[in-house]
Formats: structure tokens, sequence, C-alpha cells
């Protein structure tokens, strides 16, 4: 998938748990998780909005597109 989400990088940066972050945000910890792993097909605005404010941080901090040639 061209699409990597490098939230788990993010939460290093910033020090904070799946668990924490997953209360900031409102969002269930196995949904959380999914989108962590790379396993989410789809990501709402507001969802993606709710994760930057609570690590303070853009949309391209946490995802990021990879050619399929460079994944190679």
């Amino acid at each position: 998938m061209p699409i990597v989400v490098n939230l788990d990088v993010m939460m290093a940066k910033r020090k904070i748990s799946l668990n924490e972050l997953s209360e900031r945000v409102n969002l269930t910890l196995s949904n959380l998780s999914i989108l962590k792993t790379g396993k989410a097909k789809a990501i709402r605005f507001s969802t993606l909005e709710a994760i930057c404010k609570a690590l303070n941080c853009q949309p391209a901090d946490i995802l990021e597109f990879v050619s399929e040639e460079d994944q190679k």
C-alpha cells in the first residue's frame, strides 16, 4: 500500500501510550490499533484532526506516501 502510517513513530516522539491517545481522541483501542499498524483502509478527517491535536503534529507527520517502486 503506498500510504504508510507513522502513528507509532509520532506516539514514541511524544511519549504517549495507545491508551492515553485513545482517551484523548475518543477512539476505541481496537480502532486506534488498526490505524497504528497500518491495517486501516480509511480515516475520517475528524479523526485525523483529533490525533494531530493530541500529538501536536501535522497530518504529514502521521501519513506518508511511498511509491510502490520505492517499497521494493
